[in-house]
């Protein structure tokens, strides 16, 4: 069975400096596979790199397309979408006009539109909520649903997320990682970057494990959880 994404010996370079050196990963469709590691490992630009915003050697296809013939917004057309780290919303702008910007490349189809919109609220009740709030007034976790739902207007076949955990407390993180994992029943493949392995492992397929700009480890999620070394180094003390 050919991947729904295969990366093949990517690299990326800022400069004379590789952030990404040789990395290859691959995930089947309705998959949630989820990159680790530590500060600077190259793990946002890994998914930069997947989403066409920065020039990369190797291969990336998806859906049997070469990616590398098409630009951001034509991967955005064919079901790629980003949520990035810092999540950038539109502060001063209300929830419901953050959402419909998500549908940008589905203008010609309003009426899909709307029933995404209510899609996405009835996933998210706080941000039906607080439709006609601004996002500069939300709290972390309702901005990083804020983030998911506008994600979800595009009606991604593979959602990139960087660092959906950051900044958010305990309880909060579950929350939104119980959400990721319920994304799976509308088909949507996730590629899911994150520094709180043991979330992100919980909640994936499969893992990989990125050091310095190379993959170290890989293999099932539920082995590397229970992993000696993986604990040792990447999940002690973790919830």
């Amino acid at each position: 069975m050919s991947a729904f994404l295969d990366i093949r010996d990517l690299h990326v370079a800022y400069g004379k400096v590789e952030a990404v050196r040789g990395v290859s990963l691959s995930m089947q469709a309705g998959e949630i596979i989820t990159v680790i590691g530590p500060n600077g490992a190259g793990k946002t630009t890994l998914l930069g790199a997947a989403m066409g915003l920065l020039p990369s050697k190797g291969a990336i296809h998806y859906d049997g397309m070469d990616l590398k013939r098409l630009d951001v917004e034509d991967r955005v057309r064919h079901g790629f979408c980003l949520v990035p780290e810092r999540r950038e919303l539109f502060g001063d702008m209300t929830v419901a006009d953050n959402l419909i910007l998500g549908a940008y490349t589905r203008r010609g189809d309003p009426a899909g539109q709307r029933r995404s919109l209510q899609d996405v609220y009835e996933r998210f009740p706080r941000l039906a909520e607080r439709r006609n709030q601004k996002a500069n007034t939300l709290s972390g976790g309702e901005r990083q649903m804020l983030a998911l739902g506008r994600a979800m207007m595009s009606r991604p076949r593979l959602l990139l997320l960087d660092e959906p955990s950051l900044g958010l407390a305990p309880l909060i993180v579950r929350e939104i990682f119980r959400i990721v994992a319920s994304l799976r029943e509308l088909g949507v493949s996730i590629l899911l970057v994150e520094q709180n392995a043991r979330a992100a492992l919980e909640t994936a397929d499969y893992g990989y494990v990125l050091e310095t700009g190379e993959l170290v480890r890989s293999g099932p999620a539920a082995d590397l959880i229970n992993d000696p070394r993986m604990i040792a180094t990447y999940l002690g003390g973790q919830e």
